[in-house]
């Protein structure tokens, strides 16, 4: 069904919004590049194919925060060994979402919605938790403003889902206010006793219930 802010107004305003944060923030950009490459060399940027709207596969690109050290046996070292120095810093800032602006103008994402995972959960979702590919995914998102890394993965889809049938530009506009309180308060950034978050195993849950669904 056709809704006009979902599928008309918010990606017009979510390219001219990318556009214009391009045109601002490139010295930045430009800025963490060049510490990342004098710290932790090349690659840049991360690239890696995500899941989008209607589960289509795109590549998003982020700032590379983890260094390439590995074992003894050639195997990458675990997610906190290599996470650390400028690579920390640039991710507690949140500053390593920046070149999701290019998939932004591309219409590959909006920035506000799910959150874009690893395209080997798409088997492993239920047919509610998938839901919330229905609509784009964000560079920030309902989840992300009510516990991000630091709740489960249960808790995340139902707040996903609860924002793919409650989306409207007021709650646009909370999620983006609530994010910069995040950002600056450096809040959620990992799951408890990880950097980031642990693998989804796939769940039998899916069901949105009244105490999942924030403030």
């Amino acid at each position: 069904m056709f809704r006009p802010y979902r599928d008309l107004f918010k990606p017009l305003l979510d390219r001219l919004a990318a556009l214009l944060a391009l045109l601002l923030l490139w010295p930045l950009m430009a800025v963490v590049a060049l510490l990342i490459r004098a710290q932790m060399g090349s690659p840049v940027l991360f690239r890696q194919a995500r899941p989008g709207l209607r589960g289509g596969i795109f590549h998003i690109y982020k700032f590379r925060t983890m260094s390439n050290e590995r074992d003894a046996n050639g195997a990458l070292l675990d997610d906190e060994a290599r996470l650390r120095g400028i690579g920390k810093t640039i991710r507690a800032l949140s500053l390593d979402e920046l070149p999701q602006l290019f998939n932004v103008l591309r219409g590959e994402m909006s920035f506000i919605g799910p959150r874009p995972l690893l395209v080997e959960y798409l088997e492993l979702y239920s047919p509610q938790q998938a839901r919330r590919h229905n609509v784009r995914p964000g560079i920030t998102g309902w989840a992300q403003v009510n516990g991000r890394n630091a709740i489960s993965w249960e808790q995340k889809f139902a707040l996903d889902v609860w924002y793919v049938e409650h989306q409207s530009f007021a709650l646009d506009l909370k999620i983006a206010w609530m994010t910069v309180l995040k950002v600056l308060k450096r809040d959620g950034i990992s799951a408890q006793g990880h950097v980031s978050m642990e693998k989804f195993q796939g769940s039998k849950k899916g069901i949105i219930s009244d105490t999942q669904k924030g403030a």
